[in-house]
């Protein structure tokens, strides 16, 4: 018998059953031939969550949680935070090689020359509230795009697919820019396409009325930093929606808007806004012990610590760390950094959050730079979804290229009523349980 195998012994009928094991996992359409009798419809699994399910094979991004290791198309996230630009990772992720400098300088020229919104697009945006969360403008507008470009139907020619893409990630920094500037009341400001991508980003933002905007390079490099930490990161919830609506064949804008729509939740990109939130309820470094005793009995959670995968330090936080030391140094060091710091020395030095392993995440330190560069909270997850777009594409591509890859539609475990009898409405009694008047 190969050693490569799975035996499973079905004790209801004492039938044997051997299946075959590919890079540590079964099929699970191979369990469908476990059956009871012809009526059986076969033996399936139960995972809330996906917890330990695999539903693709994918060679762009690898996490190892117990080891603390992240590497997109291989390469350490380390190697790629301190040597590249987050367009060379965004080549890097989408075409599975770093680019040359012939191929990088083309890129980042096509990226640049697709910055530019269509006029439909502005005044589509101009009609939200002035009030309106510029997380669910990103979605909306994200989605609006799709009737601009009709032709990105055509999702199999891998040339307009290309185009498609490219455009993406030319226009999300420009979408999030309008967004946070609507907020101020703050007309619009246009591309500048002298500039790098994350100097263009800030331009849109915060240009008044100087001639030309001239970025601090400490925080534009800090923000490509983050922008390359947060490029993908495997098959979370946002990357599992870009890959089930892109399943259905539909368009890139419609499928990105879908995946931005799962990142806006607060237990997945909406995280960091909650850990200021909670360095705000410490207040002050004295207080830290005490937070830590009230969070130990029960009380609270530590936010920003623990990840789902990670079960050691979250490699991009500790780049993230080193990023608002250089941010600070150019902004002035925010007493938030202060509390932070002491929360991380507690924790890490505690048996319960060590037991737990619960070390720092990459939305830690994250919101506490954002916030000193001059963001506001609301804008955090815009700020997670720009890079994130290019991840997400990757992810799509990879699944339209993937032979093995259906519309997804995963099974259920039955537990309602089973056939039951028609009573007519003037017949129906209201039932405990039920909702009544």
């Amino acid at each position: 018998m190969a050693q490569d195998t799975l035996t499973i012994i079905d004790n209801r009928t004492q039938q044997t059953y051997t299946l075959p094991i590919e890079n540590g996992a079964i099929r699970a359409m191979d369990l469908r031939q476990i059956k009871t009798g012809p009526e059986d419809f076969g033996l399936m699994t139960y995972d809330p969550a996906f917890m330990n399910t695999a539903s693709c094979r994918s060679s762009i991004t690898f996490i190892n949680g117990e080891r603390g290791i992240l590497r997109y198309r291989g390469y350490p996230i380390e190697a790629l935070a301190a040597q590249c630009t987050f367009l060379e990772v965004a080549y890097l992720l989408l075409f599975g090689e770093l680019p040359t400098a012939a191929e990088l300088t083309r890129w980042a020229s096509e990226i640049a020359h697709h910055t530019v919104l269509h006029t439909a697009i502005e005044k589509f945006m101009e009609g939200f509230r002035y009030n309106a969360h510029p997380m669910g403008m990103l979605v909306s507008t994200v989605a609006a795009l799709s009737s601009v470009y009709p032709e990105a139907n055509d999702i199999h020619d891998p040339e307009n697919r290309l185009h498609q893409i490219v455009r993406l990630i030319a226009k999300a920094p420009s979408i999030a820019a309008i967004a946070y500037r609507h907020s101020k009341g703050f007309p619009c400001v246009y591309p500048d396409n002298q500039l790098s991508y994350t100097e263009n980003f800030m331009s849109m933002l915060w240009k008044m009325a100087e001639p030309k905007y001239v970025a601090n390079p400490v925080l534009a490099r800090a923000l490509d930093t983050l922008f390359i930490l947060h490029a993908d990161h495997e098959q979370n919830c946002s990357a599992n929606a870009m890959r089930s609506v892109g399943s259905a064949h539909t368009d890139p804008y419609l499928t990105t808007a879908a995946a931005a729509a799962a990142l806006a939740g607060p237990l997945h990109g909406g995280a960091n806004e909650a850990v200021l939130q909670m360095l705000d309820e410490i207040g002050a470094k004295q207080n830290v012990p005490a937070y830590v005793k009230k969070v130990k009995a029960g009380h609270g959670k530590l936010m920003g610590f623990g990840h789902r995968v990670y079960k050691n330090y979250d490699p991009r936080a500790k780049i993230i760390k080193q990023t608002a030391e250089q941010v600070f140094e150019v902004t002035g060091r925010n007493a938030k950094l202060e509390i932070a710091l002491e929360l991380e020395r507690i924790a890490l030095e505690d048996d319960y959050f060590i037991k737990r392993k619960l070390y720092p995440n990459v939305v830690f330190y994250s919101g506490i730079i954002y916030q000193a560069m001059g963001f506001t909270p609301k804008m955090f997850t815009v700020l997670f979804a720009i890079p994130r777009v290019a991840g997400w594409l990757a992810q799509w591509q990879e699944m339209l290229t993937d032979t093995e890859q259906k519309i997804a539609r995963p099974r259920q475990i039955w537990t309602g009523h089973e056939v039951r009898e028609f009573v007519p409405l003037n017949s129906r009694t209201t039932v405990a349980g039920t909702r009544g008047t």
